[in-house]
């Protein structure tokens, strides 16, 4: 956001909710199309014929793509100031990326073929997903009505998370068959979601820096670098029990069959207690909600690493109790981003740029560190072995409540100045 745009009358006011359902409807297809990419498309191009180790190479290098392109995106956003425009531009790309990506053609299954149809999709979700974040934040000059809209936008996200997770296997009587039938029904959600966009205002926008200054501008916000650090070391608390949560359940609960399940109450319940947040964000204040919901993941994680097989309905409880928490970490930073770019000046989409590649990052250094201390302990998936199911109790658990801890003491130490007028 320029300091035009600042200085300009806020394009959205409290009441405006047919506004805020237009805006925050394209979370529900940004979602749509992340999920099968995380966790359908390895296992459908293994049955294609792909070694695992050629499809782990080329996710490893296509997700380095999405990371590095994000704070390029909301620099160019920044410069160019169409919001929608750019929306508009990702529509094909990410309509052309998904379905040749889940419809290769009989005996094309190739790695050329997946890294390429992945660098066009997360080309195109970038190109959206940076500038729908940041045209939220320009939304509004009112704080509240930040975290509604923000609020909105990852319910329908959660949305779009459960139906991806839940359809394929409805859709058809194989994976190929299931996510060839839900990516035209992608499409659909899509151009709908893309039109609604029509009715929803933007900023003013006034010509931004130098494309080199707009890129950097943020990461010289000592309130920006302070939410950041906070962001960063919280996220990468909840990325680690969301890359091993199978692992977990299939083999500490004994409990495989039951892990869509999990999964979706989880995501029911961080969609069911966004409104609580928002709430209570209006009462205490954003950052202060959201170390609540800090302190509650602590105690989630220690209780679950207490668990062992047969532990089904406490596991229940934990998943609805994370997915409560999880409304915190979805609704209330990315508005407290808001209030530090308004504070500090500059443009959206180059701090949301940044924020989107350590939220990327986060998902990456997950895997990448929790998957080896895993091995190095002893765990060998499928396996009986006590002192594995041990290991992997502490690193799904015990390693995600000490980070949020840190995180939580973090956030406290770091309030005042983040809050500063």
């Amino acid at each position: 956001m320029t300091q035009a745009a600042l200085a300009a009358p806020a394009p959205l006011s409290e009441g405006s909710l047919p506004l805020l359902g237009a805006y925050g409807l394209l979370g529900l297809p940004l979602a749509f199309v992340a999920l099968p990419i995380y966790v359908h498309v390895p296992k459908l191009y293994a049955d294609f014929g792909l070694s695992l180790s050629a499809i782990g190479a080329v996710l490893l290098l296509a997700r380095i793509w999405d990371a590095v392109i994000d704070p390029l995106i909301g620099a160019l956003g920044d410069r160019w100031g169409l919001r929608r425009a750019a929306i508009f531009a990702a529509v094909p790309l990410l309509t052309a990326g998904l379905l040749g990506l889940l419809h290769p053609p009989a005996g094309e299954a190739s790695v050329a073929r997946l890294l390429g149809m992945l660098l066009i999709v997360y080309l195109g979700y970038s190109l959206a997903a940076v500038n729908h974040h940041a045209w939220g934040a320009e939304l509004s000059s009112h704080t509240h009505l930040r975290t509604r809209i923000v609020a909105v936008r990852e319910g329908f996200a959660l949305l779009g998370v459960v139906l991806a997770a839940a359809l394929p296997s409805f859709m058809g009587a194989t994976l190929a068959e299931g996510l060839g039938r839900l990516s035209w029904l992608f499409v659909v959600i899509l151009l709908l979601s893309a039109a609604a966009l029509i009715a929803v205002p933007q900023a003013p926008v006034s010509n931004a820096p130098a494309l080199r200054g707009t890129l950097i501008q943020a990461l010289f916000k000592g309130r920006f670098l302070r939410l950041l650090g906070v962001f960063a070391l919280s996220g990468i608390a909840a990325a680690i029990p969301a890359s091993l949560v199978l692992f977990f359940v299939a083999d500490v609960l004994q409990a495989g069959a039951y892990s869509g399940g999990y999964l979706a109450l989880y995501f029911v319940a961080g969609a069911a207690g966004l409104p609580l947040w928002v709430w209570l964000s209006r009462r205490i204040g954003k950052l202060r909600a959201w170390g609540a919901g800090m302190a509650l993941s602590i105690l989630v994680f220690v209780w679950a690493g207490t668990l062992g097989a047969g532990d089904l309905i406490p596991f229940g409880v934990i998943c609805a109790l994370s997915g409560l928490a999880l409304g915190a970490d979805l609704a209330l930073p990315p508005s407290a981003l808001a209030d530090v770019i308004e504070r500090e000046g500059g443009g959206a989409g180059s701090y949301f740029g940044w924020w989107n590649f350590v939220s990327k990052l986060n998902l990456a250094l997950a895997a990448g560190l929790s998957l080896p201390l895993l091995a190095w302990l002893g765990y060998v998936p499928g396996s009986t072995d006590a002192q594995g199911h041990v290991a992997l109790a502490w690193v799904y658990a015990g390693v995600p409540a000490i980070l949020k801890c840190m995180a939580l003491a973090l956030l406290w130490r770091q309030r005042v100045a983040i809050e500063s007028a």
